[in-house]
């Protein structure tokens, strides 16, 4: 692996191969070039490689003449407030998300506190790729500081989202899997707030993963057991940046990542009905929580940018993914495991129930996954041929192809990273799921 895996909204890498200090310091220049004046708020999630990164960058803006405002270790919900809270003009996260321990990335935020939308990605990747570019002289070297108490902003704005007296009255006690990622720097000082003991797995933020970093089932093998004979109501499981969260319920049963969204969804329904906004890979679960309610339902192309444009497009009361993202626009236009922990237990102590029982009351659907290898030159005319072949589907182009029929859904997307078309399929059972993705994969084959 030579090149890093770039999108509009960042890129990352292998350490000391596709991700170089070169390759950031040329991808942060042309990432300030494209933004109004003001000074750049830049973060890590723990990573061992996110200090140097780091120093890299703020002797980039510096250079440029803005100042660099450095939030330290921080969950990336965290830097979407820094940015706001001190007026910068962008801001950049330095992660690999749910990536291994060898890859680092960068992640690039707007003057709004939000990851950049595909437009101003694209300003920032034309430059970037721009052989002739190079950034302005100018006539002054900005300064670099570090912040004071960059959480505390984050915590209060999550903490007026909730019935903070109510959940302190139950005393939860709560296992907290931050996987040595930036999780625990925030989500220990807010689960205190809220009054639980925390028993957290993973706290020191020096990527030193414990288990492979992505939230899943398999991945979190290790964990399940923790939360089920050690006496705790909730297993809390972060991803390295702190902006997924899955989770794990009093018996040690994984519940994953889809039920976050679904459950925060049903909470924050049942006291302020309003529009809800999911993208089209999600569980369905969020909107047949919408139409119980009877409140209005909308569903955005894949990436947090596009929830994000729905979201306050329609001023909806919650949104996100169903990789365990969600996004209140109390908080930030950020996905946020903060912000879904909080509603959780908000949502226990509100109905004196616990989570597995909450999550028995949803909707119950099984999700298949897989990808299929295809050239991106013969994807669109792919597409058609699958349209074709399910011709009772409705048909929806927003992104990729997706086919709806009553109680199950395929969606077959070209990925942005890969030469592959991804399959997603949710069904009433595992075998009919399964049964639609491989019957997507024939079409593909025989074309």
């Amino acid at each position: 692996m030579t090149e890093p895996i770039i999108s509009v909204s960042g890129l990352r890498g292998i350490v000391g191969q596709s991700l170089t200090p070169e390759i950031a310091r040329r991808y942060a220049a042309a990432f300030v070039a494209t933004l109004p004046l003001g000074a750049i708020v830049i973060t890590r999630d723990g990573r061992a490689s996110g200090p140097q990164l780091a120093e890299t960058l703020r002797q980039t803006i510096t250079a440029t003449g803005r100042d660099c405002l450095d939030g330290g270790t921080a969950a990336t919900p965290t830097t979407g407030i820094l940015v706001r809270e001190h007026k910068a003009a962008g801001g950049i996260q330095i992660s690999a998300s749910h990536n291994p321990a060898e890859y680092n990335g960068l992640k690039l935020f707007s003057a709004h506190g939000r990851v950049l939308s595909a437009t101003a990605g694209q300003k920032v990747l034309n430059f970037y790729r721009d052989q002739n570019f190079s950034p302005l002289e100018v006539p002054r070297v900005g300064q670099a500081r570090e912040l004071d108490d960059p959480i505390a902003r984050h915590i209060k704005k999550v903490l007026r989202c909730v019935n903070v007296e109510r959940i302190r009255a139950r005393g939860f006690r709560v296992l907290l899997d931050a996987n040595h990622g930036a999780g625990s720097v925030v989500g220990r000082p807010l689960l205190e707030r809220l009054g639980c003991e925390v028993v957290v797995v993973g706290g020191q933020p020096d990527g030193q993963f414990a288990h492979t970093p992505e939230p899943t089932a398999e991945n979190l093998a290790t964990i399940r057991p923790q939360v089920g004979r050690g006496a705790v109501d909730v297993g809390f499981c972060q991803d390295p940046d702190a902006d997924r969260l899955a989770v794990i319920d009093e018996r040690g049963r994984y519940l994953g990542e889809e039920y976050t969204l679904a459950l925060c969804v049903d909470h924050r329904l049942r006291s302020s009905p309003g529009a809800v906004v999911t993208n089209c890979s999600t569980s369905r679960m969020s909107e047949d929580l919408a139409e119980k309610y009877g409140v209005p339902f909308y569903r955005s192309a894949v990436g947090e940018a596009n929830v994000v444009d729905q979201l306050l497009d329609h001023g909806a009361v919650l949104g996100g993914e169903g990789n365990g993202g969600v996004i209140d626009l109390r908080v930030g236009l950020v996905r946020d495991s903060l912000v879904g922990m909080a509603l959780l237990l908000d949502a226990m102590s509100n109905r004196q129930m616990p989570i597995s029982s909450l999550a028995a009351e949803l909707p119950r659907y099984e999700i298949c996954k897989t990808k299929i290898n295809l050239p991106s030159e013969r994807v669109p005319a792919a597409l058609n041929t699958i349209e074709r072949h399910f011709r009772d589907a409705h048909a929806d182009r927003l992104d990729g192809l997706r086919l709806d029929w009553p109680g199950r859904w395929l969606l077959v997307r070209a990925s942005n990273t890969e030469p592959v078309v991804r399959a997603i399929a949710e069904a009433a059972t595992a075998e009919e799921a399964e049964r639609l993705c491989h019957d997507a994969a024939a079409v593909l084959e025989n074309i």
